[in-house]
C-alpha cells in the first residue's frame, strides 16, 4: 500500500465501494483457493492457510509458506501426516516460517491427526454436527493446541456465506470503521472487513510512528 494512497484513504478520500475494490480481495482468492465451492478439500486448504496466518508473523511470510506447502502437495490432512515433522519443518523454513517452524509442524500434525480420527478428515462435518457457533468454535479449537481466536476469526471471516456463521469484527476493522464513520451492518461483508482491517492496521501504525 503506497504512502500517498494511504494518506488519501486515511483522510477519507475514498468511498466504501472503492475501499472494497482497492483493498477487499479475499485471502483465499489470493491463494487460489476455490472456497466458494464449499468442497471439503478447499475448506481444508483455507483452514491450513488460516493456521499459518494466525501466527504472529509477517503476513507475506505466511502467504508464501502456504504457497510452498501447496507446491509440495501438502494441502490435505493425509499429505501432512505422510510428510511428517522433518519435511514440514523444511518447507516451513523455505516459506520464511523459521521462528515458528518446530511449533507449527507440531500443530499441523496434531490438527491433521485429530481431524482424521474424529471428523473423517472433513471440516464440513464439524460444521454439520455442531449445534451452534459456540460449539463449532470449540470443536475447531480442539483440533490442536495453539489454534486460538486469531486463527478462528481469520478462518470464519471468509467462511461467511458458505457456513452458517457470524464472524467477529477485528479490532483493526473497528478502528478503521470509526475513523471513516462507516456503519457496520448486521450482514457481515468479508470484503469490507478485510479492507477495513488492512486500513486499520496501517492507521494504527501511522499514529504510533
Amino acid at each position: 500500500m503506497g504512502n500517498a494512497r494511504l494518506d488519501d484513504v486515511i483522510r477519507g478520500r475514498i468511498s466504501k465501494r472503492e475501499l472494497i475494490k482497492e483493498f477487499g480481495q479475499l485471502y483465499s482468492e489470493k491463494l487460489g483457493i476455490n472456497l466458494r465451492s464449499g468442497r471439503s478439500e478447499e475448506v481444508f486448504k483455507w483452514f491450513l492457510a488460516s493456521v499459518l496466518l494466525g501466527a504472529p508473523i509477517r503476513e507475506s511470510s505466511a502467504m508464501k509458506t502456504y504457497t510452498v506447502l501447496s507446491s509440495a502437495g501438502i494441502i490435505s490432512p493425509e499429505a501432512i501426516l505422510k510428510a511428517g515433522w522433518d519435511t514440514l519443518v523444511f518447507h516451513l523454513d523455505n516459506g520464511g516460517y523459521t521462528r515458528y517452524d518446530f511449533k507449527t509442524a507440531d500443530k499441523l500434525l496434531e490438527m491433521a491427526r485429530n481431524l482424521n480420527e474424529k471428523w473423517a478428515g472433513d471440516l464440513n462435518r464439524i460444521h454439520m454436527v455442531s449445534k451452534n457457533q459456540s460449539e463449532l468454535e470449540s470443536n475447531i479449537k480442539a483440533l490442536a493446541k495453539g489454534i486460538g481466536e486469531t486463527t478462528l476469526n481469520i478462518f470464519l471471516r471468509e467462511m461467511y456465506g458458505i457456513w452458517n456463521v457470524k464472524p467477529k469484527h477485528s479490532k483493526f476493522a473497528l478502528l478503521a470503521a470509526k475513523h471513516f464513520g462507516v456503519k457496520l451492518s448486521k450482514k457481515f461483508n468479508p470484503r469490507l472487513e478485510i479492507a477495513l482491517m488492512k486500513i486499520g492496521r496501517e492507521l494504527l501504525r501511522k499514529t504510533k510512528s
